[in-house]
């Protein structure tokens, strides 16, 4: 069946057209053919932006984040809500295994877990301990799993260090593939937990103290340093949040690195600081490592992302109940740390970064979807409106609001960090690889329809 999407502007890799776009099956067919194309189907879209289908490259979906507690969200509920906010394609971080397992036990797992997915989605492998047998299973899963982005953590239970991290790098080197690093220093953590502990000082005003600024720079330096080192391996930093990072990185660069991606998020773009000065149980709903950062740092995030610093936004999608939450609101450490953001994340953007800031739509295309298909080779597949790419398309209507409230969203979580927050458009028709599965904010989809992406 062909249908036929027209009188759209349509958001091309290099440039802004008006006219149709073809679909057939699950690909696009054609651009404003020159040719009469019949179509069963035809969408008068007029007014709207077309999209190619947003990614996100930061989900934490099913994600057991200790034995007391797991995020809100499966792979049914965070993909129908990333769906209704116009995402087609999520790459996941696996969580952790039992330490000595195999990596491939973990994404074993995570392919069972994803069988309820609504879209097309990819896995981020993870490393918990690095020695010559995991070294050689994660250069066969790169060349032969489908799976071509593992990530190490500098902190937490399982953290890398120096020689961990080189052997990463050179391994990944061998066969193309991308690390992707959570980057706070692990002894500098432990130093500041440790005095507000043994002051009795776990207070949310005290959270993001316990994680400063210098924890996420100094290991983005030492992480660029390594990859450097060895040749200018890439590198994908997390959820960069701390202006001395994004410093790092532009020194980098003049030197002439050249494979550093820089990915933030939504809500320390949106997000600052001063939600942990004020009343302590809902300072805890916003507990999330590294934590919400200062007006200055965030200006710095947002110059960034405007000039290409800054690569790709995402979400660290990691939604817990507001119970869950309120138990860090004594003691930061008794809660689960993550928010909720992958419904949320497109129109707010579109708002803040289009309408208020003046970003051109080319490159609002590129931070929100062509360059993580880029860097994580599902690209030309995804992430760019041309002939022969998925149908994964975004109807953004802007000139119909939308309003954040908990009641709109279709995630299990009970509440938006972003609750009250406006936007001046909304997402009137998401498909993916062909199939319209959102209709001016109904979902139409069918669980278990999304594939797994081999990239």
């Amino acid at each position: 069946m062909k249908t036929r999407i027209k009188g759209a502007k349509i958001v091309l890799e290099d440039r802004v057209v008006e006219g149709d776009i073809v679909i057939e099956g699950e690909k696009i067919l054609a651009i404003n053919p020159t040719e009469t194309v019949i179509c069963e189907n035809e969408l008068d879209v007029t007014g709207c932006i077309v999209f190619p289908g947003f990614i996100d490259p930061h989900t934490h979906m099913s994600l057991q984040q200790s034995e007391q507690f797991r995020a809100a969200d499966d792979f049914y509920s965070g993909t129908v809500a990333a769906a209704l906010g116009g995402t087609t394609t999520i790459i996941d971080h696996i969580a952790f295994s039992p330490m000595g397992s195999p990596l491939m036990r973990s994404i074993e797992n995570y392919h069972t877990l994803a069988k309820g997915a609504v879209i097309d989605y990819g896995f981020h492998g993870v490393v918990q301990y690095v020695d010559d047998a995991i070294v050689d299973e994660l250069k066969h899963i790169v060349k032969s799993e489908g799976v071509s982005s593992f990530k190490a953590y500098s902190t937490y239970g399982f953290p890398s260090g120096d020689r961990e991290f080189l052997l990463l790098l050179s391994a990944l080197k061998e066969v193309d593939g991308v690390l992707t690093v959570h980057c706070e220093n692990d002894g500098i953590t432990k130093y500041y937990n440790e005095i507000f502990r043994k002051n009795k000082q776990l207070t949310m005003r005290n959270y993001p103290k316990s994680r400063p600024n210098l924890a996420e720079a100094e290991t983005v330096g030492r992480l660029i340093g390594w990859a450097d080192h060895l040749g200018d391996v890439p590198v994908y930093i997390v959820h960069t949040s701390a202006r001395e990072s994004l410093q790092r990185v532009a020194q980098a660069r003049v030197r002439g690195q050249k494979n550093i991606y820089v990915e933030t998020c939504t809500q320390y773009l949106l997000l600052d600081e001063s939600r942990y000065a004020g009343d302590a149980v809902l300072a805890s709903e916003y507990l999330m490592a590294p934590p919400l950062r200062s007006k200055a740092d965030q200006s710095a995030l947002w110059q960034a992302l405007l000039d290409g610093s800054i690569q790709t936004v995402g979400t660290d999608h990691c939604p817990f109940m507001r119970a869950e939450k309120h138990l860090g609101k004594d003691d930061y450490s008794k809660a689960p740390g993550g928010v909720a953001g992958v419904q949320e994340r497109p129109v707010l953007m579109y708002e803040e970064a289009v309408v208020k800031r003046g970003m051109s739509l080319v490159d609002f295309a590129s931070v929100m979807s062509t360059n993580a298909a880029k860097i994580f080779k599902c690209y030309p597949q995804k992430g760019v409106i041309k002939v022969g790419a998925d149908a994964d398309l975004v109807v953004l209507n802007p000139s119909v609001a939308t309003q954040v409230n908990s009641q709109m969203l279709a995630s299990n979580c009970d509440y938006s960090p972003y609750q009250g927050f406006q936007s001046s458009a909304s997402i009137e028709k998401v498909f993916s690889r062909g199939r319209q599965i959102v209709n001016a904010g109904e979902f139409l989809g069918v669980a278990g329809v999304g594939k797994f992406i081999r990239r």
